[in-house]
Formats: C-alpha cells, structure tokens, sequence
C-alpha cells in the first residue's frame, strides 16, 4: 500500500514542470513510487528534479542525456520522416537534408535545454535505445533512425556510454535523469498493433511538416 506521505505527495505537492514543458503528461507511479513525465513521438522532457521520463518505442529512438554532476537530464522520442514511396532512394539528394535536420532538431533542442538550465557539454552522459523492426516496409525505419542517431553523436564528438537498438521488438524505457539509471524491458510478448499504428501516423504528419531551420548547439 502506498504510504499517507506518499498519497499526499500525488495529490498536491507535484513539482512544476520546467517552463516549456507543462503540456508533457506526468503523474505519480505508484510502482517506482516517483513522478513520471511520459513522452510520445516527436516530445521531449528535460527536468531537474528526481523524476523518471519514461516512453515506449518502436522504430523511433530516444536518446537519454544528462550531466552527472547537476543531476540535469532529459530523454527525446523522435523517428525520421520518411518519403511516401519509402524507397532507399529517397534517403539520397535532397531528401537526407531533410530527415537530417529533422533529426538535428530533435537532438539540438534535448541537449540546449539541458545545457539551459546549468548542465555542461563536456559532461553529458548518453544512452540510445530504440529503432526496432516492427514497421512492415521496404526500408527499414529503425536502422535509419539508429544510423542518423550514432552519426550524429559522433560528429558532434560525444561518446555513447550505453545502448541498446535494433532487433524487432518494441521497448519500454524508463529513465532517471537525476541519477542515470535505465530500465529497459523489450515488449515480446505485447501487441504492437498501438505501436505501429501510432508510429505510421506520426510518421504521415511528418512527412507533410515543413522542416524547420538549423539549430546551433550551445
């Protein structure tokens, strides 16, 4: 049973979100006994307390960063657009401009919020997990996403301390910002019929998205 500390904590002391975040679903989970921030495709939470970020992926990825020594973290959840004829073509020319700084926002906006609220870029710790094979189409969404992630890291010169990607079965991440720990159950024996269906949907809005500009990291 849960505690009369811990009922009132649910019930009235709930921390306030960092600015920018307040739309980001969170509650008290009453296993891990914290509050949960939970992020969909194309969300991200930063927070600086002792919260749990926590997602299911698919194809998409989520990279988990933080600095250690702030105890400042966030995780994304993010998939790059695809073209509606899914050809390997189309990862070429001006398409791969595109599906990069989608994914360049993704990553650029996690890590400048981080570094926003005191964290510093010579300490942040990364973890990767995500990109499974549960679409059914002729490209493989989730190795893309899994090759731009890696690419990425490595141009930008961090190093990633932990991972765990591919295969073909959706994952439950769950993530403690303040100190690092990564909980990670994949889903063998779940139905992904929510799963596919809630990716080929954001993976059409997307694609219909104007992609927005460059964004410098701090």
């Amino acid at each position: 049973m849960m505690s009369d500390s811990a009922i009132a904590y649910t019930s009235s002391t709930l921390l306030a979100a960092l600015s920018g975040f307040e739309d980001i679903k969170r509650y008290w989970d009453r296993k891990e006994a914290v509050v949960t921030a939970k992020i969909l495709p194309g969300e991200y939470y930063v927070t600086v307390n002792g919260e749990m970020i926590t997602t299911v992926l698919g194809s998409c990825v989520s990279a988990c960063i933080r600095d250690p020594a702030f105890g400042i973290g966030g995780m994304n959840h993010f998939m790059l657009p695809m073209s509606k004829n899914d050809c390997a073509e189309c990862w070429s020319g001006t398409m791969v401009n595109a599906a990069t700084r989608y994914g360049n926002f993704a990553m650029e906006h996690l890590i400048n919020e981080i570094l926003k609220q005191g964290a510093r870029r010579d300490h942040l710790e990364i973890k990767v997990f995500g990109g499974g094979k549960v679409l059914a189409t002729a490209t493989d969404v989730g190795s893309r996403n899994i090759e731009f992630v890696m690419d990425y890291l490595h141009t930008e010169g961090f190093s990633v301390m932990a991972k765990d990607v591919g295969d073909i079965y959706p994952r439950k991440v769950n993530y403690y910002p303040q100190t690092g720990r990564v909980r990670m159950k994949k889903l063998k024996s779940t139905h992904n019929d929510t799963i596919v269906t809630r990716e080929k949907k954001y993976m059409e809005n997307i694609e219909h998205q104007p992609v927005g500009g460059d964004v410098d990291l701090f």
